[in-house]
């Protein structure tokens, strides 16, 4: 979709068109969807998320600045939602019910398809700030600059936290023995 049918879509969104926002929607929800999972580790919870996101935006679309792409906004709101939801299921959970990783040998965990888990648990762990650069850069394959205007920080902030997630994953998963 080129950014003229994009703007298009989104004037005639304001005016209440439930067609154009059906076809955003169309456009966006995936991604939306996969940056929610990835933060929040659930399927359920990103579905709940991915749902807000779009009602938010439809409710405040017109806070919305042309002059900016619409990705940015849309993803900006799905990481405060996914940040949201993991702040309110944290008050939910008592502290005694995170289980850990099992400790079985590399090789059995890779066979065993195990492999993706460990990653998804490795992420689950890192903070917010962490996991949001890790999921934007490398599951939704965002530039450094991208992630700079989504999240609205500078962008040696976004590389500085993206390295420090990297290691910080990397000692998560040396330590259960799958790296």
């Amino acid at each position: 979709m080129t950014d003229s049918r994009e703007n298009a879509l989104l004037k005639r969104c304001r005016k209440g068109d439930r067609q154009s926002l059906a076809e955003l929607l169309g456009k966006y929800e995936k991604p939306v969807f996969n940056a929610a999972y990835r933060i929040v580790g659930n399927p359920d919870d990103a579905a709940d998320v991915t749902q807000a996101v779009f009602l938010k935006a439809f409710e405040k679309l017109d806070q919305y600045d042309p002059k900016y792409k619409f990705f940015s906004w849309i993803y900006r709101i799905a990481i405060n939602e996914s940040i949201n939801q993991n702040n309110r299921a944290r008050r939910q959970q008592p502290l005694g019910d995170y289980e850990p990783a099992t400790n079985e040998r590399p090789d059995t965990s890779v066979e065993a398809g195990d492999l993706s888990r460990e990653i998804q648990d490795s992420l689950m762990g890192l903070k917010d700030s962490y996991r949001t650069v890790v999921v934007l850069r490398h599951f939704s394959d965002f530039s450094y600059r991208e992630i700079s205007d989504i999240l609205q920080i500078p962008e040696k902030t976004v590389k500085s936290r993206l390295y420090s997630a990297r290691q910080l994953m990397k000692q998560s998963l040396q330590s259960r023995g799958v790296y």
